[in-house]
Order: C-alpha cells, then sequence, then structure tokens
C-alpha cells in the first residue's frame, strides 16, 4: 500500500488551498476516468466517481488549510513520519484522498465523494447537488486510529465589521512593530483544549500594557477555524513594556499619519473575548461547545473580525452564535452568520458495528467516539436521510499548522481497514 503515500506526494505538489484547488479538482476527474468510473460534478466542485453497484462510499475534501510557504509543499519522511517543510502538510485531507484514488483503481464496486471546501464553512457538502447510489459512507477525514467517530460538532461562522475613525498625529512620533513569535497553532476543534495560546489575544494583552497606545494598523490570524500563528500590529507609544514570551518589538523609519481613534476598546474587545472551550461533553469527554477568534484584519477604513463556533448540540451551537453576535454589538460591531451546519448526533449503525469489527483485527483499543471538529458528516447526513456514516482516519498530529504530521504506518493500518471493509461489501 505504499502506492498511497506516493499518491499523496503527488496530491502535495498540486496547489489546493481552499477557494483554489481547481487544479486539484481537475486531477482527481482525471485519475477517476482512468479508473473506469463513471464521473459526475456540480457548480461547487463537487465529484462523484462510481464503478458498478457500489454498497459503499468513500468520501474526502479535497482542499486545504494553507499556513507557511502552502501551497508550496515540499513533503519529507522523517522518523517514520510525512512532514512538510516550513508549511501546514495537507494530510487533512490529502491523505482521504490519496486512499480513494488508490481504492478506485483496486475495486469494481465503489463510489467516492470528493468534496470541495471543507475548511472554509464545508460549502461543497452544503450545496452538493449530486446523488449518492450507496446507501453506508466512509468519511475518511478523522485523524486518530483506531477512533470509529459517529458524531461529530456542528459549526457556525461569524463575521464581525466596524467603521474605524482615524486621527491625523499632531507632531513627530516614534513607530513600532509588535509581532507574535514562536506560536504553534493548531486547529480550533481538535486542538482547542490544548491550551494553545492565539497569537491574536497574545498580541492583544502585551497591547493592553501600554498607557499611551495608538494603533496604526493590525492584523493576524490565517484562518477562521484555525488557532491563530501569527498576528501583529503597528503602533505609536511613548513608552512600551518590556517584550514578553511570544513578542517581538520592532522600532520602524518608517511614518504614519493617523491612527484608530478607537485603538484602545479594540484591544479591550480581544482580551475580554473568552477564545476556546466553553463547556464540556462529560459522556465522550471531550469539549462540547468552543469558539475561535481566527482572524483579525483592517480593509478600507474597516475592522474586519472572522470567528468560528462549535458545539455537539444544536441547541447550544445557536446560543453561543446568539451570545457572541450580542458580545461583539456592545463594542459597535455589526455581526452575521453564516454556513451553520447541523451537529452530526451519534447513533451505532450495523454499518458503524461493521466498520468497529474490522477496525478491532488491527487496534486492539477500537471504539466508537464523537470528535468536537466539523465533519461534513453532520451534513452528508442531514442531506441523505437514509445514508448510514462513520468517520475513520490514520493518525494526524497538528493539522492546520506547520507542524502537521502524519504517522505513515497508521495510513497502512487504516487502509487495511478500509481495503477489508470494501471486500466484505462487494
Amino acid at each position: 500500500m505504499k502506492e498511497i503515500v506516493d499518491i499523496f506526494k503527488k496530491i502535495a505538489k498540486i496547489p489546493h488551498c481552499s477557494f483554489h484547488a481547481e487544479k486539484l479538482r481537475d486531477f482527481l476527474i482525471e485519475e477517476a476516468k482512468k479508473s473506469g468510473c463513471d464521473v459526475k460534478t456540480d457548480k461547487f466542485g463537487n465529484i462523484v466517481a462510481k464503478k458498478g453497484f457500489p454498497k459503499i462510499s468513500l468520501q474526502a475534501h479535497y482542499d486545504m488549510v494553507c499556513i507557511g510557504r502552502a501551497p508550496d509543499i515540499e513533503v519529507v519522511e522523517e522518523d517514520g513520519f510525512l512532514k512538510a517543510v516550513d508549511s501546514s502538510l495537507g494530510a487533512d485531507n490529502g491523505i482521504g484522498i490519496a486512499m480513494i484514488l488508490y481504492f478506485l483503481k483496486k475495486y469494481e464496486n465503489i463510489e467516492a465523494l470528493f468534496t470541495s471546501d471543507e475548511e472554509v464553512g464545508m460549502i461543497g457538502a452544503e450545496n452538493l447537488e449530486l446523488f449518492l447510489e450507496s446507501k453506508n459512507l466512509l468519511n475518511l477525514d478523522s485523524e486518530e486510529e483506531g477512533e470509529i467517530f459517529i458524531g461529530c460538532a456542528g459549526g457556525v461562522d461569524l463575521y464581525a465589521t466596524k467603521s474605524l475613525e482615524f486621527e491625523e498625529f499632531k507632531e513627530n512620533r516614534k513607530f513600532y512593530k509588535i509581532s507574535t513569535k514562536n506560536l504553534p497553532g493548531g486547529h480550533s476543534g481538535v486542538d482547542i483544549d490544548k491550551n494553545i495560546p492565539s497569537a491574536i489575544k497574545e498580541l492583544a494583552f502585551y497591547l493592553n500594557g501600554i498607557n499611551d497606545l495608538k494603533i496604526v494598523k493590525i492584523e493576524g490570524g490565517e484562518a477562521l477555524n484555525s488557532i491563530p500563528v501569527n498576528a501583529y500590529a503597528v503602533i505609536c507609544a511613548d513608552t512600551l513594556p518590556k517584550a514578553r514570551e511570544f513578542i517581538e518589538i520592532e522600532e520602524l523609519d518608517e511614518k504614519f499619519d493617523s491612527y484608530i481613534k478607537d485603538s484602545k476598546n479594540i484591544v479591550n474587545l480581544i482580551c475580554s473575548f473568552a477564545q476556546g472551550i466553553r463547556s464540556w461533553d462529560r459522556e465522550f469527554d471531550i469539549p462540547k461547545t468552543s469558539i475561535n477568534l481566527g482572524k483579525i484584519y483592517m480593509k478600507e477604513r474597516t475592522l474586519h473580525l472572522e470567528l468560528f463556533a462549535r458545539s455537539m448540540e444544536n441547541g447550544e451551537l445557536d446560543r453561543i452564535k446568539k451570545e457572541t453576535i450580542c458580545f461583539l454589538d456592545s463594542f459597535g460591531f455589526t455581526t452575521k452568520s453564516d454556513h451553520q451546519f447541523p451537529a452530526w448526533m451519534p447513533k451505532v449503525s450495523d454499518f458503524s458495528k461493521k466498520v468497529l469489527e474490522i477496525s478491532k483485527r488491527y487496534f486492539n483499543k477500537a471504539g466508537f467516539k464523537a470528535i468536537h471538529a466539523g465533519l461534513e458528516c453532520g451534513i452528508l447526513k442531514d442531506k441523505f436521510k437514509d445514508i448510514s456514516v462513520v468517520s475513520i482516519g490514520p493518525n494526524i498530529y497538528f493539522p492546520h499548522s506547520v507542524k502537521e504530521k502524519c504517522e505513515i504506518e497508521s495510513v497502512f493500518r487504516v487502509a487495511k481497514v478500509v481495503d477489508e471493509l470494501i471486500k466484505e461489501m462487494q
């Protein structure tokens, strides 16, 4: 099954950041046709490839979160792991895509669903216009081997804007660039309980200690569903506190004409925003509800915030959405929500029992689990009411960050589970 890794390396060479994955879409269509599949697409970039009379559909998304040098990805093998040099790897969900292409070549009665733009609000799945013949769907977007996921969090995007007033400097001043450094970042779902510092929050905590703060510019974050790695502010101040952990200071020669009149209030907003876990699911021992402030930036004299909320319960998801809108409203922001998708409520089916039975042949501790991350399973289950859905995957660590890595032997072990499952359902 080494061919799966080779296919993944081919995929990594094709740019496929969210919203910019057309080249990989075309590659997938071509490869599926080469494997003898009947291929259909829709206007949102989703692909269904089918051979024979399938009783199982394999599903994965083909976009990725691009961090660092990505989409210029240099894959290396090190200590039994696939890694990337100074960028996210894209094993989420490139490994799933590679497995599907491998099995499309190998089997006759099989179906595959490749979805687009999952990482930016599950846009492909939400707008899917294609039909699935199989009544059993295996999602390959999980990141812990031996765990059979039968439930996941729902989520919602939140976008907030505020018009800024500027005031001109009346005399020559000193300007500084305050930046974060050496932050690991991470997935705002599976990593939200790992106490990973947010670059936006760390920057704000430092700026909060400056009495005469005047912000010229502020920007941070990479994606609304990633814990921010980078953030910076260009500021004017007479005195600065000492640099602290994660913070570096650079005095600038460049001069600026004006600053944000509401500088202190912006910092107060970020500092008082409760980033991270809001409640805990005791049954599955995972976060129940959380929120991530993913991006902050200025555009045309307007401040923009992008946030992502998650919950294992649809009622709590609605509540945290409303709470956040009210909170931002109190600071003068106009907030809208978008791409809300339902939680996938855990349920054991005959299909999930079959996946567990096979998984136990390879993983002694295999068992059912729910995940505090957005899998497309919830949306697909909502669209196809009579379909049984399960999600599995190999060990992938630190997705959505430059530390992302995927265990090679784990890929092979999980592929063996998928192989046996397909054989038994031919």
